[in-house]
């Protein structure tokens, strides 16, 4: 499975980007598709998951009710719909699927990563 990122980019706070991820391959392979961001300095971090072939959707506490994850399985693409941005949204985005339905929130669990992309968010 490759995966490939979209929609990074430079917005003010309280705006609004999204974010979609293409999954390459044989997409079957994955339990799961997650978004994960990592800011200069810190550790990577969960952001959201959504399972490929059930509707269980899960947030970090730090973005729940401002993203909302969602699929298209017909284009074996997932999107992360941003609003309300913050300046501590700034970050690195990274989309990556996981064969294991378990251990969403933990990168390592994760098998295939697809390249970042910059969201940044300015005052």
């Amino acid at each position: 499975v490759q995966l490939q990122a979209f929609g990074g980019g430079l917005v003010q706070t309280g705006g609004s980007l999204t974010l979609s991820c293409t999954a390459y391959g044989p997409g079957s392979t994955a339990y799961g598709l997650g978004w994960f961001r990592q800011a200069p300095g810190k550790d990577r971090e969960f952001v959201a998951q959504i399972s490929w072939n059930t509707d269980i959707i899960t947030y970090s506490d730090s973005v729940k009710l401002r993203f909302t994850i969602s699929k298209d399985k017909s284009r074996d693409t997932v999107y992360l719909q941003m609003d309300n941005l913050e300046l501590e949204d700034t970050a690195v985005y990274y989309c990556a699927a996981r064969k294991a339905p378990n251990g969403y929130r933990l990168a390592s669990n994760y098998n295939y990563w697809g390249q970042g992309t910059q969201v940044t968010v300015s005052s």
